[in-house]
């Protein structure tokens, strides 16, 4: 079945994967962990969908098992990933917002990485490894879509699986309007926290770039939470709720793989919008980071700085072939 959203999802897919990590090396620089792992996760999601979107295009032959078992792992981490890369976010702004001192000291800063770690790195792990419990069978495959997670509907599927992107939302959402209290309250103050020099509480992050963050970060909540509520009713409304009996009879002919042309899902008008807003939120979250962060000031340095590395290695490697040139066209002169 022709798709005539080919090849435009795999364009902005490969496109989201890439411009979601090119302001990846100064957040390092900057020790901003939740915004590193928003980046991560949302290029990771976008590669993994333009794969599929490619691989599969045109059918559903189970032509790449062990990369499917990969790919719907991926899907499931990014899911509660990127919101959870949003609450750090937030939970960081809040900080800072509320910080009482100018200094913050490397344990300090390392201790907050490591609880961002566990969070956004943690906690999708254990996430995937709780999906086992609900997973019906292997994997399924659509037409135009790729690898899906195939977990039973069933009551504890809500529990284990589909509520924890809206309720990171939320929890994301408080630590939001946490952060502006905090910063509307005390914004004559604030700026002596916020500084580009490396002594500053929060080396490399500017009152630009908190309210960028900010603006990120609801968005995402935006972009994310919703998405989780309508998840949760398409699949209350979509299918029948099937009875949970026990692990086994879940698990019944566990290693089937279903594979569903194009012509049969996309007959059914709420599976058409599930699996195209599941596959659209990952290049959506990466071009949402990029238009704040991608063509900022500090961006733009930096590009101009990537640029200027590129020019100089191109003319120095010009410069010894050329040298090395003249030295072989001299001796063949003297011989």
């Amino acid at each position: 079945m022709f798709d005539v959203l080919y090849p435009l999802f795999s364009v902005f897919a490969f496109l989201g994967f890439v411009l979601a990590l090119i302001p990846l090396p100064w957040h390092l620089q900057a020790w901003n962990s939740g915004t590193c792992f928003y980046m991560v996760w949302a290029a990771l999601a976008c590669l993994n969908q333009f794969a599929n979107s490619v691989v599969w295009r045109d059918d559903t032959i189970d032509r790449a098992p062990v990369w499917c078992d990969l790919s719907i792992r991926i899907t499931m981490a990014a899911s509660v990933g990127i919101p959870a890369a949003s609450l750090c976010i937030n939970r960081r702004l809040y900080q800072i917002a509320s910080v009482k001192t100018v200094s913050i000291t490397g344990a300090e800063k390392r201790r907050s990485a490591l609880i961002d770690a566990l969070i956004c790195v943690l906690f999708p792990l254990v996430y995937v490894a709780m999906q086992y419990i609900v997973q019906g069978h292997r994997y399924n495959i659509y037409e135009q879509i790729g690898c899906y997670p195939a977990l039973y509907n069933s009551i504890p599927m809500y529990f284990i699986s589909m509520m924890w992107p809206p309720l990171l939302g939320c929890v994301s959402a408080v630590y939001a309007i946490l952060a502006l209290r905090a910063f509307n309250a005390r914004r004559i103050a604030f700026s002596q926290f916020l500084a580009p020099s490396t002594s500053s509480a929060v080396p490399g992050l500017t009152a630009s770039r908190y309210l960028r963050l900010m603006a990120l970060a609801v968005t995402a909540i935006i972009l994310t939470t919703p998405l989780g509520i309508f998840a949760i009713w398409l699949n209350l409304t979509a299918t029948p709720v099937g009875p949970w009996v026990s692990l086994s009879d879940t698990h019944f002919m566990f290693s089937r793989v279903e594979q569903i042309p194009a012509i049969l899902w996309r007959g059914d008008r709420l599976l058409v919008i599930a699996l195209e807003f599941t596959r659209w939120a990952a290049p959506a979250t990466a071009l949402v980071f990029f238009a704040f962060f991608g063509f900022a000031v500090e961006a733009r340095k930096n590009y101009a700085l990537f640029l200027g590395a590129i020019a100089t290695a191109f003319w120095r490697a010009l410069g010894r072939v050329v040298s090395r040139g003249q030295e072989s066209g001299f001796g063949h002169g003297v011989t």
